[in-house]
């Protein structure tokens, strides 16, 4: 009975300390929702509140009526989805490489991997290399290629691909397959729960990404979600320009809320399709190897 009592006490205590630690991550969530439906006349004389004093949808009309907000979004899903694909093949491929244990060419790329976690070759050489060499500037792929691969994942990867039967790639060699076969009609398919994890990781990487943007892009119509934020927050008259040819004064503050929760929207509705991916793959790619 004692040992029941205390299990029981346990769990008692860790459901309350784990739905009070939920509230607490739900609330900011909540204020930016409660915040985004107010009006800008309540927000600037009481500040933000937990529910709205004054219902308010003119945020919200505010960016369905300009063109600015959809061809930044169009600019985001571009570089999240294109970004994700190619970064998830190319961590894949190297993390094949390495985990296959061959001295001539796994060791030098570990070695090229993981050198780029500890050193940088500095922002000024970066920013010549991508607009003056690369020529890049103005254009998507100046945020996709320079975050293309992280050791960190690639590292990931490598520890779960080293988990894999080695039997079933020695037959697969046996039958006459190449390397590329094995690891796009083997490795991969068996691989589901470690893609969906580093996807994810991209994915979140490459939608938040707004610095890339800010160095390279200064073409408005080519502002991701994330770098139109940062400017709105920077500067009211890039919100002002949200609403193109209006006369009509732009509520900041609601704006800011508003395109908060639109900005997140996508994020939080792609994660219950990988979340029984994302712990196993998780743990299986950290624990393991």
């Amino acid at each position: 009975m004692r040992s029941r009592r205390d299990v029981d006490g346990f769990r008692v205590v860790a459901t309350v300390v784990s739905a009070a630690f939920a509230v607490a991550c739900l609330l900011p969530f909540w204020l930016v929702v409660a915040s985004s439906l107010t009006s800008e006349r309540e927000l600037v004389a009481h500040g933000y509140t937990l529910w709205p004093r004054e219902f308010s949808l003119a945020a919200y009309h505010a960016l369905l009526t300009g063109p600015r907000v959809g061809l930044a979004y169009l600019a985001s899903v571009f570089i999240t989805v294109v970004g994700t694909s190619i970064a998830l093949v190319v961590t894949a491929a190297l993390a094949y490489v390495i985990a296959g244990r061959l001295r001539w060419i796994s060791k030098p790329l570990t070695g090229m991997t993981y050198l780029p976690m500890l050193f940088s070759g500095g922002l000024v050489p970066f920013y010549i290399l991508v607009t003056q060499y690369l020529h890049l500037t103005d254009t998507y792929w100046s945020v996709i290629l320079p975050n293309l691969v992280s050791p960190f994942l690639v590292f990931v990867m490598v520890a779960y691909f080293r988990t894999l039967p080695v039997d079933v790639l020695d037959s697969a060699r046996i039958d006459g397959a190449s390397e590329l076969t094995i690891l796009f009609r083997i490795v991969l398919p068996i691989a589901k729960p470690i893609l969906a994890t580093v996807g994810l990781f991209y994915a979140l990487h490459y939608w938040n990404e707004w610095f890339m943007a800010l160095l390279f892009i200064s073409d408005p119509d080519r502002f991701p979600l994330q770098l139109l934020l940062q400017n709105m927050i920077a500067n009211v008259d890039s919100a002002q320009a949200i609403q193109v040819g209006s006369t009509a004064d732009v509520p900041i503050f609601q704006l800011r809320m508003a395109l908060v929760l639109i900005t997140i929207g996508p994020i939080i509705l792609a994660y219950p399709f990988v979340q029984r991916y994302f712990v196993r793959g998780l743990t299986l790619g950290a624990t393991k190897g």
